[in-house]
């Protein structure tokens, strides 16, 4: 059997040739569109460095309410001997840029430009009185009781971000603060990568759709609900097409009508060793591998190039087949095992893998020395691992509740309360 690791190279080599890498769509950066059309925001990666087409701060503006000043004004200031200033006219956020005045103390506010000839913002509770004066027209004075630094208080402009700089790099997922800084900067529109297209096929002649009454022996299709949400939270665009027949040409038929318009093809179920394994029936001949992964649950994998004779009128076509088994654990397991990464490295993004973490279990349990098992837990606030249910691979509601997946590597036959062992987070 082979390898976790060996199986996930070889399938993220598989992937590496996807229509989706090196293309590039315009993805307007604009609040009423993402409100409008979510769906085409989520989990997108950018397909080049973006440039900053401005600088953030574009100007020295101030950090604080208070007073904009001159530092040397204030040098010899001191509570003994506090430093008075004539009170110049106010600015707020939005005005235009003004010009300060040596031997005066400009009002400013959060965020407005700090005057020509000003260096520094002095907080208005530091100042005497710690209070605005009306703006009515009347010459005033405020003190100040000790000297301040140039700069304080000032955001100067490119200090974020200069103008021409690197704002982002290829392979980044946008979230909330990438499209602030975009949006901040001015700039319309980023070049994202085409989503990567996947054909979601859910095999077996006993499942059907949710909502329809079961005749005895069938169940409810729980793995193309699941396995949909995996692949659309990391931004693929999914077709699931399940095929309720065991008929190999079934299949065939299926996935020859809905090639041509996918990157990927994602089958579940079907590929052990029984007498009607209809991926294994169908696609092998046509160039996809099966062999086991020493790996529980998930053992049974598929996959490879298939290549699909064209029917009715259309062209053949060669696509990349991956093929999980049906049980849904399993085929979650093997999407955080292997189709996870893998996509992610075919949709240019630059982090591919689940940031592996160490916890310590909070039970003994024993493991199959020749398989690595991953384990349901969850994780609790001191850092611990409390798993949750068995390892069987239909204990789905077990899968819903648990926040990781626990690794016990190939070699442990038991485990101890109080051991330490590798974990994924997957509920984030």
């Amino acid at each position: 059997m082979r390898t976790i690791e060996e199986h996930r190279r070889d399938i993220t080599a598989l992937l590496d040739g996807v229509a989706a890498t090196g293309e590039a769509e315009q993805l307007s950066v604009s609040a009423p569109e993402m409100a409008a059309h979510p769906e085409r925001y989520a989990h997108r990666v950018l397909a080049e460095d973006v440039i900053a087409a401005s600088s953030l701060p574009a100007f020295d503006n101030s950090q604080m309410d208070g007073y904009a000043v001159l530092s040397s004004d204030l040098a010899a200031a001191s509570t003994d001997v506090p430093v008075a200033l004539t009170v110049a006219p106010r600015i707020a956020a939005g005005d235009t840029f003004g010009t300060h005045a040596r031997g005066t103390a400009t009002p400013i506010m959060t965020g407005a430009p700090v005057p020509e000839g000003a260096d520094a913002v002095v907080q208005i509770e530091r100042a005497d009185p710690p209070a605005f004066f009306d703006d009515d027209g009347v010459t005033r004075a405020v003190a100040f009781s000790a000297a301040v630094p140039a700069g304080l208080f000032v955001r100067a402009a490119g200090s974020d971000v200069g103008e021409g700089d690197v704002l982002l790099t290829a392979g980044t997922v946008l979230g909330p603060a990438h499209f602030g800084v975009i949006a901040g900067t001015g700039a319309t529109s980023v070049p994202v990568r085409r989503r990567v297209r996947v054909l979601l096929v859910s095999t077996g002649h006993e499942i059907r759709e949710p909502g329809t009454a079961l005749e005895p022996g069938q169940i409810f299709d729980a793995n193309s609900s699941a396995l949909t949400a995996a692949l659309l939270a990391i931004g693929c665009a999914v077709t699931p097409a399940p095929c309720r027949s065991d008929d190999a040409a079934h299949l065939l038929e299926l996935l020859e009508r809905e090639a041509a318009a996918v990157d990927v093809i994602v089958t579940v179920g079907g590929v052990s060793a029984g007498a009607r394994e209809v991926v294994r029936d169908a696609l092998g001949p046509l160039g996809v591998e099966f062999m086991k992964v020493a790996m529980q649950p998930g053992g049974p994998q598929g996959f490879g190039i298939a290549s699909l004779p064209g029917t009715q009128g259309r062209a053949s076509v060669d696509r990349p087949v991956i093929s999980l088994p049906g049980n849904p654990v399993s085929a979650l397991v093997s999407f955080e095992a292997f189709l996870r990464p893998a996509l992610l490295a075919a949709s240019g993004a630059r982090t591919t893998s689940r940031e592996l973490r160490r916890g310590a279990v909070t039970e003994t349990f024993d493991s199959p020395p020749n398989h690595h098992q991953l384990r349901r837990g969850l994780v609790r606030e001191d850092g611990t691992l409390e798993l949750v249910g068995g390892p069987s691979s239909h204990l789905l509601h077990s899968y819903a509740g648990s926040t990781a997946l626990v690794h016990v590597p190939v070699g442990v036959s038991s485990v101890t309360s109080g051991d330490e062992l590798d974990y994924w987070r997957i509920d984030g």
